[in-house]
């Protein structure tokens, strides 16, 4: 079994607040996780758990056993109830663990209902950090979802087919993307092949017969669902015009690949878009790294009218990182260079470029380094 990155503070959580919400994509291994701490577990899509959760209601909240609560913001009634029985015993810490996939819908119940009595994590599908055994390209390959190939080879892209399809048959209408399910899965090819560029909701409304406010209503359904990530654009006072729209990425490039019909190493290395597959792994695992780690952070691009870029830009309790990502395994001086110029122009502290290399190289504010090579540097900051 992998030991989870997030479980040591979920356990500092669970003894500082009385509940904690562990939010995630389906199938990351929330429940899995949740488990290990024991307690009486409710899933509450299920009418007889939700009616077995309300008859015995008293009973449970008055014994000292953790109550886990998955998809709970599928029983909105829950959240009054919680509120109730924890302010009765405000003293008492680690009573409830909700579980969710949908963070939107359950942010909007603990803010108002349990505010102040709830801390909050997020489990991604597995990380590098936490399978170091797995080979990188494995990984990048397959995503880290556990059921989904990085620990059993056979599942990929099976898996993931049958998950996206399920997404777009059953949970991505109920959380409220109404289309039909062959709306929907274009729709999702389609995300899929925007991935890593500059988000234009106009040009993918027109393909679709949609408004762009349409498409962007979904958009952010499956950035609520944990399935996009869309990344900001860098906004400071400097005298360069700049890109002002995100850009979006599949958080997880298995996904990504069974939609783009990438399912071997060979196939994914030919196509033209794997530079820009490459580009949003590393950025994903970089971020889910910090958050795991619980390291504030704000994340943005760069990119100016005159082609300085930097593909990740981290704010780091003050201090400033641009990073570049290259798939090869020798980058050249020229791209160093360039991307300490862009770290100059938006004031950044350090410049990192992320690519295959070997071994790790830093002179003055520059590195160039490998994916586990910034990890490190990312904890150590």
């Amino acid at each position: 079994m992998v030991t989870r990155k997030l479980l040591a503070r979920l356990q500092g959580f669970l003894r500082r607040y009385p509940a904690v919400a562990l939010t995630g994509p389906r199938q990351s291994g929330k429940t899995t996780l949740a488990r290990t701490f024991g307690g009486r577990y409710f899933d509450l899509e299920q009418e007889s758990d939700r009616l077995a959760l309300d008859l015995e209601w008293d009973a449970i909240t008055a014994g000292r056993r953790l109550i886990v609560l998955d998809e709970a913001q599928a029983h909105p009634p829950v959240f009054p109830r919680l509120r109730g029985t924890i302010d009765a015993d405000r003293k008492r810490n680690g009573r409830f663990l909700l579980l969710g996939s949908v963070s939107p819908v359950l942010i909007r119940h603990v803010s108002e209902s349990l505010a102040g009595r709830l801390a909050l994590g997020e489990l991604t599908p597995l990380l590098r950090s936490e399978c170091p055994s797995v080979k990188l390209d494995r990984l990048w390959l397959a995503g880290g979802f556990p059921d989904g190939g990085i620990l059993k080879g056979s599942q990929f892209p099976d898996w993931q087919n049958h998950y996206i399809e399920l997404l777009s048959q059953r949970d991505l209408p109920q959380w409220g993307l109404v289309a039909k399910p062959q709306a929907t899965l274009r729709f999702l090819h389609m995300i899929a092949a925007c991935h890593g560029t500059v988000w234009n909701a106009s040009d993918i409304g027109r393909s679709l017969g949609l408004s762009y406010h349409t498409v962007n209503s979904y958009l952010d359904l499956l950035e609520g669902a944990f399935l996009i990530r869309r990344l900001q654009p860098f906004h400071g006072n400097i005298r360069k015009r700049l890109v002002k729209s995100p850009k979006i990425y599949w958080r997880d490039t298995g996904l990504l690949h069974s939609m783009l019909g990438a399912v071997s190493m060979d196939e994914l290395l030919k196509k033209p878009w794997v530079g820009l597959s490459w580009e949003g792994f590393v950025i994903e695992q970089a971020l889910d790294h910090l958050a795991t780690l619980g390291i504030p952070f704000e994340p943005s691009f760069v990119r100016t009218s005159d082609g300085y870029e930097a593909d990740l830009v981290l704010d780091l309790s003050g201090v400033r990182v641009a990073l570049e990502v290259k798939l090869s395994a020798s980058p050249g001086t020229a791209d160093l260079g360039r991307l300490a110029r862009t770290a100059e122009i938006i004031k950044a502290d350090r410049c990192i470029l992320v690519s295959r290399v070997r071994r790790t190289v830093e002179s003055n504010k520059a590195v160039s380094t490998d994916l586990d090579g910034l990890l490190k540097l990312l904890a150590t900051r």
